[in-house]
């Protein structure tokens, strides 16, 4: 940490330091009138200290950044920015001191990821990863296998070093990349020890014989699937898939789910975004479930995390629940449910149109080229009355799409909205943005829509899609943002972690380059210019989420989030902007240095404890959970709190439903049914 400079003086009249505030004012203007404002400011209580925050170059995201060399800074709130012997002017005989340990570094609006899921994200990140690609973790680099021979060296290379006999689980692998992988070739690995691995979209186990006997999925466990769920299970392969995933689920929660790897991984989620410099996140449609918002609240509602954590609601669970009653106010009565740094954003909720772009479940106008076919996670007619009724009552809407059959689904209910009754500034959102043709492109602009889009897509797909599914004309068109922002739409970024490592610098370097896994360039038309992929991590995630007066910019008055970086991404080459390291955080004017890797592992803390909620470790006694679900009919859309289920309610796709957060649900019925014995 770098020396830090204080100056205290006397106080005066805080009326000069707002004074500055104003655009207009000159310097010698703020002292013209010293004699009048020198007896206001006799009048004034103790004004508190300024904190002036010094930097090498100061990224204000708000188009004036050639004259900020510093800000000023009074409790959490920003009060003015410029040069430093003008702030000191300025303060008059305010007390004030200077803080100069980032004087050598690069200040930039605090960066914010407004799309993670952190409870997939902590059961994720806190097993042997060997992924598709990179995952840079506080406590170190779990490294990409890209092909079949590498993965499973690593697998065995791993299963060979992990002490004990516990289940050794992966997460991280994809078909495409390493082939296929079932329980045979997990059996050569070991046949003693216990394995599963988790596929890379969350939704998919494969399991060896050893994991089989030891969690009791046994061929007479299995004929007690639906006949949909038996279709996608395999006892032969140790392969369980969609519905068949699903179903294995309150087995494989004793493992992939207990108290102490859910905690570990909510500190480790939470340490993992302050690394990347994220100073605000946010869950857009998250697992309804009061039990686990309270498991998080512990963690990320902390005063000494160093981010702010947002919700909106689900509004598809909402919609099947209350679509005939009063789904509004059921809306509005999970909004308490935040606690300390934690809080549910008003007036903005999540609606789903079509499957996950992992498992290529799109909906898609153009034929798939192997043959098979999309699914919709909202069936159109519930989508259509619930966007309906939102929009009615004036909600922002935010609509997860990936397919352009999708997207024509979401621009119809849009437009004949607006038709009927027109709505200004309703920032409609587009959430994920993974294909979409230029003709809707424009619908989304003439309709007043806005774009929030993943841009690694294009990074870790688009190679694969060119020979799997789309062809190379589509797959090079994944994340269309260039055209978008050739039309002047909003745009944002997000990673929907851990669909895609949490770090808004990664994925402004995938949309400026929209380089492959291959090293070429997908659709280079696409690109983004440096400018615009960092306001779709600032300002422009600000306004996707209606925080822009509070964040997104270093501005007057709002609030003091900064991210501190070694190098300036204007400065480096494009390439490069990924490697930039983030070296500390400030939110709400406490600044909160990145600790160097080595302390910064996370441990599974067994002192853990909500009052009144058991460890998740207990929760096998919830048989319920595994007699219900599937096994009677439901989907894996049947929300989570719902006690019984009637076959045939629900007829949204069971894969697309299962592939938005599947383990995250039954973790969260688990919960819920475990809390409800207990009382």
């Amino acid at each position: 940490m770098r020396k830090t400079q204080y100056a205290a003086i006397g106080r005066r009249s805080f009326l000069r330091l707002l004074a500055y505030l104003s655009a207009s004012a000159a310097p010698g203007a703020l002292f013209a009138d010293s004699g009048t404002l020198q007896q206001m400011g006799s009048t004034l209580v103790s004004t508190p200290e300024v904190t002036i925050f010094k930097a090498k170059r100061i990224l204000t995201m708000a188009g004036d950044s050639a004259k900020a060399e510093a800000v000023a800074v009074v409790g959490a709130r920003i009060l003015a920015i410029g040069k430093l012997d003008d702030l000191i002017k300025a303060a008059g005989t305010q007390s004030y001191r200077i803080d100069s340990q980032f004087e050598d570094d690069v200040m930039i609006a605090g960066l914010i990821d407004q799309h993670v899921h952190p409870v997939l994200a902590a059961l994720t990140l806190t097993v042997e990863i060997i992924a598709i690609e990179d995952w840079v973790l506080p406590g170190g680099t779990a490294k990409a296998a890209l092909d079949p021979e590498s993965y499973l060296q690593r697998l065995t290379d791993a299963v060979a070093a992990a002490p004990g006999d516990a289940p050794f689980v992966t997460w991280g692998y994809h078909h495409y990349w390493h082939g296929q992988v079932r329980r045979p070739e997990l059996d050569a690995i070991s046949a003693t020890r216990p394995i599963i691995i988790w596929h890379r979209s969350a939704h998919e186990f494969i399991l060896n014989t050893a994991a089989l006997e030891t969690l009791g999925i046994t061929p007479e466990f299995i004929s007690t699937f639906s006949d949909a769920a038996k279709e996608q299970s395999s006892f032969e392969a140790g392969h369980f898939y969609e519905q068949g995933g699903f179903a294995v689920m309150p087995k494989l929660a004793a493992v992939l789910a207990t108290k102490d790897r859910l905690v570990a991984g909510l500190n480790l989620t939470r340490e993992y975004l302050h690394s990347a410099g994220v100073t605000l996140a946010c869950e857009p449609g998250g697992i309804v479930s009061k039990p686990l918002q309270d498991a998080q609240n512990v963690i990320l509602g902390a005063a000494d995390n160093p981010f702010r954590m947002y919700y909106m609601p689900d509004g598809k669970t909402m919609a099947q629940l209350h679509i005939d009653g009063d789904m509004i106010g059921e809306t509005k009565a999970v909004l308490d449910w935040g606690s300390g740094r934690t809080a549910y954003l008003p007036g903005q909720v999540k609606l789903f149109a079509d499957g996950a772009i992992y498992s290529q479940l799109m909906q898609v106008t153009e034929p798939y080229t192997d043959g098979h076919k999309g699914e919709w996670i909202m069936e159109p007619e519930l989508f259509d009355r619930a966007f309906d009724a939102y929009w009615d009552a004036g909600y922002h809407i935010h609509i997860h799409q990936n397919g352009d059959g999708g997207l024509d689904l979401v621009l119809d209910a849009l437009e004949r909205s607006m038709r009927r009754n027109p709505r200004a500034n309703h920032r409609t959102t587009i959430v994920h943005f993974g294909f979409a043709r230029e003709d809707q492109v424009q619908r989304i602009q003439a309709l007043g829509a806005i774009v929030s889009a993943n841009p690694y897509y294009v990074t870790a797909l688009s190679d694969r899609y060119a020979e799997i599914g789309l062809g190379p004309d589509r797959a090079n068109r994944l994340v269309p943002v260039g055209d978008a922002a050739k039309r002047g739409i909003s745009i944002s970024f997000h990673s929907d972690m851990p669909m895609a490592p949490g770090q808004p610098l990664f994925l402004v370097w995938a949309a400026v380059n929209r380089t492959t896994s291959s090293g070429r360039v997908a659709g280079p038309d696409q690109r983004l210019s440096v400018e615009q992929a960092l306001r779709a991590v600032t300002i422009d995630a600000a306004y996707s989420i209606e925080m822009e007066t509070d964040v997104g910019s270093i501005e007057p008055g709002k609030l003091a989030n900064f991210t501190i970086l070694d190098a300036d991404p204007f400065e480096v080459a494009p390439e490069a902007i990924k490697d930039i390291k983030v070296l500390a955080t400030v939110s709400e004017g406490v600044a909160f240095p990145v600790l160097p890797p080595a302390l910064k592992k996370a441990s599974l803390d067994t002192s853990f404890r909500i009052a009144g909620i058991p460890p998740l470790g207990e929760l096998l006694a919830a048989k319920g959970i595994a007699e219900r679900g599937l096994r009677q009919g439901c989907s894996c859309c049947q929300p989570a709190q719902t006690s019984s289920c009637q076959p045939g309610a629900l007829t949204a796709s069971s894969a697309g439903c299962c592939s938005t957060n599947a383990l995250g649900w039954s973790v969260a019925a688990l919960w819920s049914t475990r809390l409800s014995q207990a009382t």
